[in-house]
């Protein structure tokens, strides 16, 4: 039987019980719920094991009787904060992606601290695991092989990942653009349009020139997002009908 990592160990309640000395007078799940509050509040940064401690009511060292680390700590919070995926119901599996893609990128706008937790790649708890097998499961009625289901979700999480990391910070601007005067889209459009050069960006500097950004929405528009998204699944769609056996065949 393959030993789990410490942290794996802990998220699935898989760690060895002691019978010896005082009952424990705390649970992981305990801990990783008061420290995301505190992140939840905070950020990311506001997170140390000693205010996690306080919160807890217990002297520092104690947590580490039930953490092993502050990055443990984080480790689990990636995985707590987690909610339940979106149920399918009768939607189809493109319909479920859709709405699946964007719950998980809205999770990371509503707890944008999820963004900055280091080294929770690939996931391996069980709030984490629960979506990417909803996910697979979606695709289960499909021709694709289970490499392919996989790697689909693997890059409809990327996608996720990728634009909820632009929103957020766009949402909470850069001060290098806002010192530039660059503060949505059109300002950034109109900076292009003086600085390329023609002959060496044809085709950046012409969109640029006919005001490609000048009427956006903003940085944010979701239509962009449902843009880039349709381009992912029209190709999936587009694998699947390949992968269907052919009359006759």
């Amino acid at each position: 039987m393959t030993e789990l990592p410490p942290v794996v160990a802990r998220m699935w309640g898989r760690e060895p019980v002691s019978r010896r000395g005082p009952r424990p007078r705390l649970d992981v799940a305990t801990i990783t719920a008061a420290a995301i509050e505190i992140a939840d509040a905070d950020g990311l940064a506001g997170v140390s094991m000693s205010g996690v401690a306080a919160r807890v009511g217990v002297a520092p060292m104690a947590l580490y009787r039930y953490v092993g680390s502050k990055d443990e700590l984080l480790v689990l919070m990636a995985d707590g904060a987690v909610p339940p995926p979106p149920e399918r119901g009768e939607l189809t599996w493109r319909a479920y992606l859709v709405v699946w893609t964007r719950a998980n990128r809205d999770l990371l706008l509503r707890r944008p601290w999820l963004l900055s937790v280091p080294g929770v790649n690939p996931p391996m708890g069980p709030r984490q695991l629960r979506w990417l097998d909803r996910a697979l499961d979606a695709l289960a009625g499909t021709e694709l092989d289970d490499g392919e289901k996989f790697n689909v979700v693997t890059a409809l999480s990327g996608y996720a990942l990728s634009d909820a990391t632009l929103v957020h910070t766009m949402m909470i601007g850069d001060p290098r653009l806002d010192d530039a005067g660059i503060t949505g889209a059109a300002d950034y459009g109109e900076v292009l349009a003086e600085v390329l050069d023609p002959e060496a960006y044809p085709a950046l500097s012409a969109m640029m020139r006919a005001g490609l950004l000048r009427t956006s929405e903003g940085w944010t528009a979701d239509s962009d997002f449902l843009f880039g998204l349709d381009l992912l699944l029209d190709g999936v769609e587009a694998l699947i009908a390949r992968r269907a056996p052919r009359p006759g065949g």
